[in-house]
């Protein structure tokens, strides 16, 4: 008989996730500045680029939301698809770094920030909600929609107020209040997505993890997220130090 799974949250871990979050946004807001002085066919200019993407797409959004889903308590056994997991991270990272791109060219056109920003938007969407398609557990979602239109119009609306920010923030102090702003939109999203999904449990064994050669358990997730999200991080502060390197070689 179909039942629906009780849900409750991990108060630290949804901290975290906060965290991670505003950790990301700040290092995108950090990397973005560069583009504005880059020529889009210089390799500093496409590996800034890449770093912004990364830090927003990769570490603000695709690392918070996996936190955040290890932060939900249910008595059902989940799993999750390498597929879909790498393809989520994979759309919001270049999602993220094509809607900067565009931006970058011309910060103060209106055109450009609103298209960029609903493409940012949208990718944050499908990235959130690809992560959950991805999840495997026994029995099904139950979608109220009038929510998840919520969660997409939060989505379009803080990604706008991102690139903007991103792009007339100087200071650290106003980067760091900046990201805190961010940070808190992009898991107003989140767990808005997440109340619009209730999970139905359609087996009589609840506990029992999905198994298969391409899912990874919930008990793994976590050494999952926390190695890209390393690997991720190293790349930003390796590409921080290689372009500061830089302006401290150019000639006066």
């Amino acid at each position: 008989m179909d039942a629906a799974v009780n849900t409750s949250y991990n108060m630290e871990l949804v901290v975290l996730s906060y965290v991670i979050s505003a950790v990301g946004a700040f290092m995108a807001l950090v990397s973005a500045k560069r583009l504005l002085s880059g020529k889009s066919a210089s390799q500093s200019y496409r590996l800034g680029l890449l770093s912004t993407g990364i830090a927003l797409g990769g570490i603000g959004v695709w690392s918070m939301h996996f936190i955040a889903m290890l932060a939900l308590r249910m008595d059902l056994g989940v799993g999750y698809s390498i597929w879909e997991t790498g393809i989520s991270l994979i759309a919001a990272v270049l999602i993220s770094a094509l809607a900067f791109h565009i931006v970058a060219r011309n910060p103060h056109n209106m055109g450009r920030l609103l298209t960029a920003g609903s493409m940012l938007g949208m990718g944050a969407v499908v990235m959130h909600y690809l992560g959950m398609y991805g999840m495997r557990f026994g029995g099904h979602f139950q979608w109220d929609y009038g929510r998840v239109a919520l969660s997409v119009l939060i989505a379009l609306v803080a990604a706008t107020a991102a690139l903007w920010l991103a792009f007339h923030t100087v200071q650290i102090s106003a980067r760091l209040l900046a990201a805190a702003i961010m940070a808190i939109a992009v898991c107003a999203m989140h767990y808005t997505g997440m109340s619009a999904a209730e999970f139905i449990c359609t087996t009589n064994t609840p506990l029992a993890i999905p198994g298969g050669s391409s899912v990874v358990s919930a008990l793994g997730l976590p050494m999952v997220v926390v190695a890209l999200a390393f690997g991720m991080s190293l790349f930003l502060i390796l590409d921080l130090l290689r372009a500061s390197f830089q302006r401290y070689q150019r000639p006066a």
